[in-house]
């Protein structure tokens, strides 16, 4: 009968009997470098270690979220040719969890035959949004109606979105356009790199996180409906409340979107809903706040699936295990050392568990941590995710 790998008694733990038996029936530990010590990479960073990996992070903040948890940090700059090369030295394999990665640096070390997960290639595209949108466009995805901004009265008509091409996130680099006076104003604050949208008046605000293979194996996540203010995604609803039609428009949207893409890992696809029609907003090349909730509500969360993707292993399911949950975002009020108050009251509500990301440092609207309430319906959820919010304070 086959159990559990058994240590040599001659030998220590890297023994070569361990290491194969290991090798034979189970997962050989790998070590995976994640460009970035955010929020993201700590997440992915506790993923790992439950599936006994281990994690070398790069990022240029000393207290970086993810450096607390992880097995060793890189202190130096992610968009760096030398310090990726540094990071390399150190893994089996090296993933992202932003996009302002180097990806001149990851494709040097993709050609030599090193991996990388998503590719190199994907994020050339998806970082640089004017490149993704014309990507989508050749694949047909239906995306919003986009074009040069010099074309934007044209083609579009006021009012407009004037969008950069790369670098903005919660509602950064992005400008509301009204007249010529405004097109002229928000090529002044986002600079040349920029390109018009047009807008979309939308019904609901929507997004899946989906995981591929490099084998094309692919799980999809239950759509999931994003609440935001001021640009900030403040509130995750799953399933998203919306007829059986629209998610299977979107789950199959997220399929092509995916395969349309090189490359393993967790990708995230925000979407929009308008007359009865989805529509693709943007794409991430990784985990991605929408996910948060498959943590605690789902069989396998967004972030061990892209371990497992990253690292040549097998799917999770991506099931919901629990009726509902409702995701809400723990934003920065003030500005200052970060104090955490109120986590052990607002785990006392049914069904919630707190993350706090262990930041330094908080300022208004800066993400933080996060809540999430499982339960058996949306509205049990959402009543215990809005309960359990207004013990915390950071």
């Amino acid at each position: 009968m086959l159990g559990k790998a058994s240590r040599c008694q001659k030998r220590g733990p890297d023994c070569s009997c361990l290491k194969m038996l290991s090798n034979t029936f189970y997962n050989v530990m790998k070590t995976i470098g994640i460009a970035g010590g955010g929020q993201l990479g700590r997440m992915l960073t506790e993923a790992a270690h439950a599936l006994g990996d281990k994690v070398v992070i790069l990022d240029p903040t000393h207290n970086a979220p993810a450096s607390h948890i992880a097995d060793q940090h890189i202190v130096a700059d992610f968009k760096d040719a030398k310090s990726m090369e540094e990071l390399a030295s150190h893994c089996d394999v090296i993933t992202f969890e932003i996009e302002s990665a180097n990806a001149s640096a990851l494709e040097t070390l993709g050609k030599r035959g090193f991996p990388v997960h998503p590719t190199p290639k994907t994020l050339s595209i998806i970082k640089d949004k004017w490149v993704q949108k014309t990507f989508l466009v050749e694949h047909g995805i239906p995306v919003a109606p986009f074009c040069l901004v010099e074309e934007a009265e044209k083609q579009l008509g006021y009012p407009c979105i004037v969008k950069a091409r790369s670098g903005g996130y919660d509602g950064r680099g992005n400008a509301l356009v009204r007249s010529e006076k405004e097109m002229q104003e928000a090529k002044e604050k986002l600079g040349e790199r920029v390109y018009a949208e047009g807008l979309v008046h939308f019904e609901k605000e929507l997004a899946i996180v989906a995981a591929r293979t490099s084998t094309g194996e692919i799980v999809v996540y239950p759509l999931v409906e994003t609440i935001h203010k001021n640009h900030i995604c403040h509130e995750v609803l799953a399933p998203a409340p919306v007829s059986d039609v629209i998610a299977k428009k979107a789950h199959d949207l997220a399929e092509r979107v995916l395969s349309a893409f090189d490359g393993a890992g967790v990708f995230a696809i925000e979407m929009f809903l308008a007359d009865g029609e989805v529509l693709v907003n943007e794409v991430a090349p990784r985990v991605h706040n929408s996910g948060h909730f498959t943590i605690e509500a789902c069989e396998t969360s967004q972030f061990e699936n892209h371990i497992r993707a990253v690292t040549g292993v097998k799917l999770g399911s991506s099931a919901l295990k629990v009726g509902a949950a409702v995701m809400i975002n723990i934003l920065g009020e003030r500005s200052g050392p970060a104090d955490p108050r109120g986590i052990t009251e607002a785990e006392t509500v049914p069904g919630v568990s707190v993350h706090i990301y262990g930041k330094m440092e908080t300022r208004p609207e800066r993400k933080m941590g996060h809540l999430t309430a499982v339960a058996h319906t949306l509205e049990e959820a959402r009543k215990n995710a809005n309960r359990a919010r207004t013990y915390i304070s950071i």
